[in-house]
């Protein structure tokens, strides 16, 4: 064949991408990629004419097979736009002088930001989104920041996916735009205590955020100074605020080894003061409190410990709070009288309220079996009541005011679904299945009430499993119409989150990252085993490293399912690992491991890669997304994925590969955009998988 596809109307066949030579060696391994050419030489600019007719092609083979389905999809879009309360708008919340929310008008696909003073006056509308997107295929704000003098907002925008932000500052007295502009960001935008200026970090050319820059109002941005740079290739920085708004925080690190250096709020141009040198293997973040630093650390055990130090000796570290097998501390908050601990007991979430001097334990209780909690916004250091999050896969998202001294939970928001919806229709279980090696893998599972437990049913399971994020057991207005077809719904808390702790993290890494696989398909089994679905009638779905974990039980146990869905999928584990000029690389060795230095890193992952391990069999229906403009798992991955399963693969099911081409990682932005590709996937689901 020819070394590239024309277009075609109508497809009579699929899309053949053509195989040209290409290897590379190491350790004495060779490494053959016949579709390298798939990845163009001048990424992230995309023009070679043979990757765009491939992608393009593959999009038109996708509309045609998914076009006979259009009235399933129309009908499933609608469905769930009609849960979304079109003029939605967030609970107002305090800080300073204002009260803040942000608010959806009807039609609109994205939000605008209003604020108002607390002693009374006239709503002002701080930042509108809608028309900050006007004229953009995508459109997404990665950060907004109101100044402390409450004059300005700085806010970032990304227009096309890449995750490269314009960061840009609005005078909120005029509602004019400032001059100033910096392209290129990649982080949080923080001002001083004075509103003069705010303190950002760039991405160099390889996506990475080594550096903290100050851009004082009104400035050339060539004027812009560094006051911090990270020279490790590994590690990133960030920027943050502490709780008190004295202190500016520089954090380091990659996923394994962080540290952390203060700057006086009020002098940006300080000397940065060093918490405590990095130690490999150590993890830790700071606040500060009255002169004392708060310092959650996994130093001493995976789960984390609190411990606390002064300023002036801040590496001398005295605990207060130890670690425990159990309870998974994941988070703190300082107040101004109070402090917050987060964590999960037994992989279910907990908030305690505790005291500075004794350090005593209010453990806040709540009503089901499973579900998911947290603090929500709460953005003022001195407070008497808290902003909570809560949520289960049968209840909605709803928010509460807790009051401190009463103990008073006040109702803000349940989370309206216009259409309807009532809870008593569904059921939900929290399920513990025996992995192969003897591991007991929670699982949450929602599903209609008279859904069938004699294995005649249809189930649709959910993994992630990497970089210790866990799968809250929350709630979905989308996976609402898989439910009402009669669906059962399951998520795998399996190896590799930290569902149950950073044990359960370090158990789905490096070289116990195949944990990750197999517990997803020992849930599977175990579900079987409980009569909710029998093999072939099982869908799923992942996306990104979630997607890879599609890849690789598509080929150890191609016959369980019925259809899969990957997102963005990290399919060629080896190849990325082997290349230290793509932008996450060097970063990400900690977690997967470093396959240039180290031969046995490089055969265990050749050995579970699912690029890798394509191989001539029977694989269920499959549908594939990328993002032309995505630089976390590049394009060409689930390119080249698709291309080597169609050329190997021994059945006849439906391959299909939709690319993003104005689009990155999260695929189309706007809140009815979104859903469009949900209802894409539930459809294509249903296809495959009719009662």
């Amino acid at each position: 064949m020819t070394d590239s596809v024309t277009s075609a109307s109508p497809l009579l066949s699929a899309p053949v991408a053509a195989r040209r030579p290409h290897k590379i060696e190491h350790h004495g391994r060779c490494v053959e990629d016949p579709y390298f050419w798939l990845r163009d030489p001048g990424y992230p600019d995309v023009q070679d004419k043979d990757v765009l007719d491939y992608l393009n092609q593959e999009n038109h083979w996708f509309e045609q097979a998914m076009a006979p389905h259009q009235g399933m999809m129309d009908v499933l879009f609608e469905e769930m736009k009609g849960r979304i309360k079109e003029d939605d708008q967030s609970v107002p919340q305090k800080d300073g002088d204002y009260l803040y929310w942000r608010a959806f008008e009807v039609g609109a696909q994205y939000r605008k930001w209003y604020r108002k003073p607390v002693a009374g006056g006239e709503d002002q509308l701080i930042l509108d989104e809608t028309a900050l997107a006007e004229g953009h295929e995508y459109f997404r704000l990665g950060v907004a920041s109101v100044s402390p003098c409450g004059r300005y907002i700085a806010f970032a925008a990304d227009t096309d996916g890449s995750e490269r932000f314009e960061a840009r500052i609005r005078d909120l007295t005029t509602g004019e735009m400032l001059e100033d502009v910096i392209p290129g960001t990649l982080s949080a935008l923080v001002w001083t205590s004075d509103s003069k200026a705010i303190l950002y970090s760039l991405a160099n050319e390889n996506w990475r955020t080594d550096n903290a820059r100050v851009h004082v109002l009104g400035s050339p941005i060539s004027d812009d100074r560094e006051i911090f740079h990270e020279d490790d290739e590994g590690f990133r920085v960030s920027i943050g605020l502490s709780s008190s708004e004295k202190w500016i925080i520089l954090s380091t690190g990659d996923h394994v080894t962080s540290e952390a250096w203060l700057i006086p709020a009020d002098d940006p141009f300080a000397t940065p003061r060093l918490v405590s040198a990095r130690r490999q293997g150590r993890e830790y973040d700071v606040d500060e409190h009255e002169g004392a630093l708060y310092i959650r650390t996994n130093d001493t055990d995976p789960n984390f410990r609190l411990v606390k130090a002064a300023l002036e000796t801040p590496d001398d570290w005295e605990e207060i709070i130890a670690a425990d097998q159990h309870f998974y501390l994941t988070d703190f908050t300082l107040f101004k009288n109070f402090y917050v601990t987060e964590g999960r007991l037994d992989g279910l979430d907990q908030i305690e309220l505790r005291d500075y001097t004794t350090h005593s334990a209010k453990r806040l209780s709540f009503p089901e079996a499973s579900y998911s909690a947290s603090l929500d916004d709460n953005p003022e250091y001195d407070v008497t009541k808290l902003r909570i999050g809560y949520e289960s896969m049968v209840t909605p998202d709803t928010i509460y005011d807790y009051h401190l001294e009463s103990g008073e939970w006040e109702l803000l928001k349940v989370q309206e679904i216009p259409s309807g919806y009532d809870a008593s229709l569904y059921g939900t279980q929290r399920l513990m299945v025996t992995a192969r090696d003897g591991t007991q893998v929670p699982v949450s599972v929602v599903y209609p009430k008279d859904f069938p437990m004699d294995g005649t049913g249809r189930l649709h399971l959910y993994g992630y499993g990497a970089y210790g994020q866990a799968m809250e057991p929350g709630f979905s207005i989308d996976r609402l119409s898989l439910l009402d077809r009669g669906f059962a719904y399951a998520i795998a808390h399996i190896r590799g989150g930290d569902d149950l702790g950073q044990r359960w993290y370090l158990d789905g890494k490096l070289d116990k990252r195949t944990n990750t696989f197999t517990d997803f398909v020992d849930v599977a089994k175990g579900l079987i085993e409980r009569g909710f679905a029998s093999k072939g009638r099982i869908s799923i779905s992942g996306a990104s490293a979630g997607g890879e974990l599609m890849g690789a039980v598509l080929n150890s146990d191609p016959d369980l399912w019925g259809a899969a869905v990957a997102h963005v999928p990290f399919v060629d584990v080896l190849n990325t690992m082997l290349d230290a000029t793509l932008p996450l690389t060097p970063g990400e060795w900690p977690e997967w491991g470093n396959p240039i230095e180290d031969a046995q890193a490089f055969d265990f992952i050749a050995s579970y890669c699912p690029y890798q391990n394509v191989r001539a069999q029977a694989y269920p229906p499959l549908l594939v997304t990328a993002g032309l403009n995505d630089p976390r798992v590049t394009y060409w991955e689930p390119a080249k994925w698709t291309a080597k399963l169609r050329a190997t693969k021994t059945d006849s099911n439906i391959l299909l590969l939709k690319t993003n081409m104005g689009a990155g990682h999260g695929g189309k932005s706007g809140r009815f955009e979104s859903l469009r590709e949900t209802a894409e996937e539930f459809a294509f689901v249903l296809w495959q998988m009719p009662e």
